[in-house]
């Protein structure tokens, strides 16, 4: 049975869901910020934002939150973690693949996770140790025991650009077994597809904690193990681990692989 929070979450979800909808046909008229090098945001995600935080608040008036736009806001042992567009490039390029993600983090553990995508009106919820759902149904990461035939997802975020030849020598090396590998845009989502098994794992660097928490308790409550490209703990997914990370997710005996596959590369060598 879902949480009284989850409950909340998905009205919130939802709600950032129609804004974002009601936006995908004024493409041109959207006013675009240029945060950093090729890494952007909109007036539809400020405004998605402020209606996830406005339902949330409803609900959990003393709640703090950790948003891509608003940063912190409040203070407390639990905080809401909004990524209100998660894959906003894709959005306004009309690339149909973004989504909304909310988390509920407690003590920088991940509690409850929802990721809303509208274009397909699929949701994926999970709260910790309830396991995890797709639209009501229970969803496993996949069985694929190595890294065969696999087929992967990863992200070339503009923040690590000076990295990219160590990362595509990582890609080299994880192709050599690997049946292909996907970039979608949209690391929630990627997260999202690893939990219900339609891709077999993810491994992307300079990654916050709003693009990720929600993703990282799907995965983990749907069977699958995260870690960081050294195999490491992901660390607290709230305003204290506000740099960028590498994550390595999948089931339990493929993610141990591609770890190691990335380690190997020598790519986990360069964020020492």
């Amino acid at each position: 049975m879902q949480k009284p929070v989850v409950t909340v979450m998905v009205k919130a979800a939802r709600a950032a869901g129609n804004v974002l909808l009601r936006s995908m046909h004024r493409l041109d008229a959207i006013n675009v910020i240029e945060k950093d090098r090729m890494d952007y945001a909109t007036e539809v995600d400020e405004q998605a934002e402020k209606t996830v935080i406005k339902e949330l608040r409803r609900a959990y008036p003393d709640a703090a939150f950790l948003g891509e736009e608003g940063g912190v806001q409040g203070r407390g042992h639990s905080v809401f973690v909004i990524d209100p567009l998660d894959g906003t490039s894709n959005f306004l390029h009309g690339f149909p693949h973004w989504c909304v993600s909310i988390a509920l983090v407690e003590g920088g553990e991940v509690q409850h996770g929802v990721i809303f995508d509208p274009l397909r009106n699929e949701l994926f919820t999970a709260s910790r140790g309830s396991g995890a759902v797709l639209n009501d149904r229970r969803i496993r990461v996949s069985e694929r025991k190595d890294l065969n035939g696999a087929m992967l997802a990863t992200g070339f975020p503009p923040r690590e650009r000076e990295r990219a030849p160590a990362q595509l020598e990582c890609l080299r090396e994880v192709l050599r077994s690997a049946e292909d590998i996907r970039r979608t845009g949209s690391a929630a989502l990627d997260l999202a597809y690893v939990a219900c098994a339609r891709s077999d794992g993810f491994f992307e660097a300079g990654l916050k904690p709003w693009d990720i928490a929600a993703g990282v308790l799907l995965v983990r409550e749907a069977g699958g193990r995260v870690c960081d490209f050294r195999g490491a703990q992901t660390g607290p997914l709230d305003s204290r681990g506000i740099h960028g990370r590498q994550l390595v997710a999948g089931n339990q005996k493929l993610s141990a692989e591609l770890q190691k596959t990335i380690v190997q590369s020598g790519y986990a060598a360069v964020f020492a």
